[in-house]
């Protein structure tokens, strides 16, 4: 009896072609994730030996689901923002925040001011932990609480070193480019070049934009793909006048760095 099962089982793997559909399309994800930016589905159906009917009908589940992002002025297809909330939340829910606890305390200890750790969820960013100093200062950011991920420093951490595809499809139209005080970018053409400016410098700052009278440096941290998984940002009161007076806190930004490094390193991620 259990002979007739074990071989009923080996004709039912042997019927497909090549594989059940969901490991064709997770097959498709891992091609996709080994590629440096979007592909064509002909290229995937070469590479992965694939009927291009199929190939087709696999992208355009993964796309609806939000897993595959296309381009279709490029018509290729890059990973989309679901994958990269399955990987964040593989750390998240709870290693990674065990892991930051004590990194953001002895952060708080060097700086004296708040420090916090978020995620992105799709375009927003959600914060995961808090630490305040003995003497904290009431802010809007709180555990629990999303963002616009294009308007705090955290958010611009990570989003500076995702491809632009994905950057691109998190903000497919100017109503996603909300404001909460006049300050923060407006289009996807001045938030490309806010992030291109922010990963040179190797860190984000936000002046104003979540509340007037903050300011906030951040550094992104990174997963074992060197891919962003998280950022560290602290916040404290500053005040200017017009736009900003384009402080970036190099001293603050270098605390930030060190311990966004040495998270990535407790959770042996890696840079590029």
């Amino acid at each position: 009896m259990v002979g007739l099962c074990l071989g009923c089982q080996t004709r039912w793997v042997g019927e497909s072609s090549d594989v059940p559909a969901l490991r064709r399309g997770l097959a498709i994800l891992r091609a996709l994730a080994g590629r440096p930016g979007p592909v064509s589905a002909g290229v995937l159906a070469r590479e992965l030996d694939l009927p291009r009917s199929t190939t087709y009908h696999l992208l355009a589940e993964l796309v609806a689901g939000g897993f595959v992002v296309h381009l279709p002025e490029e018509r290729r297809y890059g990973l989309g923002v679901a994958v990269f909330e399955l990987g964040s939340a593989y750390v998240r829910h709870d290693p990674l925040e065990r892991l930051a606890g004590p990194v953001l305390r002895r952060l708080v200890d060097r700086v004296g001011r708040t420090a916090q750790l978020g995620v992105l969820r799709g375009g927003e960013l959600l914060y995961l932990i808090k630490e305040r100093p003995s003497q904290p200062q009431t802010l809007v950011t709180d555990v629990g609480v999303r963002l616009p991920a294009q308007l705090p420093a955290s958010g611009r951490a990570m989003l500076a070193h995702l491809p632009a595809a994905q950057v691109r499809a998190m903000f497919p139209s100017s109503e996603r480019f909300v404001l909460r005080t006049d300050r923060g970018p407006r289009s996807l053409p001045e938030l490309r070049r806010l992030l291109a400016e922010e990963r040179r410098r190797g860190w984000a700052v936000e002046d104003g934009v979540i509340t007037a009278g903050f300011a906030s440096v951040a550094c992104p941290v990174f997963d074992h793909t060197a891919r962003p998984l998280a950022a560290i940002a602290v916040t404290f009161r500053h005040d200017c006048e017009g736009p900003g007076c384009g402080e970036t806190w190099p001293n603050l930004a270098g605390e930030v760095g060190r311990a966004a490094a040495e998270l990535t390193s407790r959770i042996s991620g890696r840079t590029g």
